[in-house]
């Protein structure tokens, strides 16, 4: 059994059963794959997979647990490798940081910039996608840390941290009838086209919620997963604009006027993940003590143990 085989079984499983995906994803050839899988099943005396001719249809039930702890012994090679990097290069590496359009535009900057001067030799990467997909790659170990809303919570292998919570806001053109002075409400904002977020992205759900619980049925007419593109179309005339407020800059959107809805909605939280089974280099700790200061190493450390 050699370590490069068990990645190649955990890469088809991570690309749906898709050998040249995870070849492709491996950078090697598409047949040294099938033939190394072929040499384990062959070694183990068992078949990983389920096949219909040459193509792979499934994971079988002792495949499943194979993965499982193929899974977890990569994992734990990745840890062992991090231990030597921290004693022998502590101020060295490479960070990945997965998190959504929002936060990287609006809330990360800062902090990404203490990080850096802080830190000057370590590589960062930052991913975008869903909160689903961040939480996904944190998961798989693609990503070290991710930031996204109240969705990354529910993955059992994270272990989360609450950074701070955020409402939203109502944007239109300046001459539009929502600034009239009148107290904002649900209904007012049922009457209009509305721009917001995907349903399934950034608490979308929660404010479908709120409108039904409300009887009310909001006409939306676009969504999006990306605050700007939220902004574009509203600046377009396609319809009021129901976002993050931190995602709203006076003097950058100084076309576009804003009424706080913070009164209409419960609050949504956003978390950092790590997985429970990482081993944390020193300048990550850095960075989740950057991002949310009320977490030190003493406290994370406690939380990973706990957990």
């Amino acid at each position: 059994m050699k370590l490069h085989q068990l990645r190649y079984v955990r890469e088809i499983v991570r690309q749906n059963l898709n050998v040249s995906h995870a070849a492709e994803t491996l950078h090697t050839s598409q047949s040294g794959v099938s033939k190394q899988v072929q040499l384990l099943e062959e070694e183990l005396n068992l078949h990983i997979f389920e096949r219909h001719g040459k193509r792979l249809t499934g994971v079988t039930e002792s495949g499943g647990l194979i993965v499982a702890l193929a899974e977890r012994a990569l994992r734990e090679i990745e840890n062992i490798k991090r231990v030597s990097e921290e004693f022998s290069q502590k101020e060295t590496g490479i960070l990945t940081l997965a998190t959504t359009h929002t936060q990287a535009r609006y809330r990360l900057p800062s902090a990404v910039q203490a990080f850096i001067r802080r830190y000057p030799d370590v590589k960062l990467h930052i991913h975008q996608g869903t909160p689903t997909q961040v939480a996904e790659q944190v998961a798989r170990g693609e990503a070290d840390i991710g930031i996204a809303t109240e969705v990354i919570n529910g993955f059992e292998k994270l272990l989360c941290f609450p950074c701070y919570e955020w409402n939203r806001c109502i944007i239109a053109p300046h001459s539009h009838p929502l600034f009239d002075g009148e107290p904002l409400t649900l209904a007012k904002i049922a009457l209009y086209p509305l721009v917001t977020y995907d349903f399934t992205f950034t608490g979308g759900s929660l404010v479908n919620r709120v409108f039904s619980e409300a009887g009310l049925t909001p006409n939306v007419v676009l969504t999006a997963i990306d605050a700007d593109v939220i902004k574009t179309y509203v600046n377009l005339g396609l319809g009021i604009g129901l976002l993050a407020n931190i995602a709203y800059d006076p003097e950058r959107d100084s076309g576009l006027g804003m009424v706080d809805a913070s009164h209409l909605f419960p609050a949504s939280t956003t978390y950092l993940g790590i997985r429970r089974d990482t081993y944390l280099r020193g300048y990550m700790y850095g960075l989740i003590h950057l991002l949310a200061p009320q977490f030190d190493r003493k406290a994370i450390d406690a939380a990973l143990l706990a957990g």
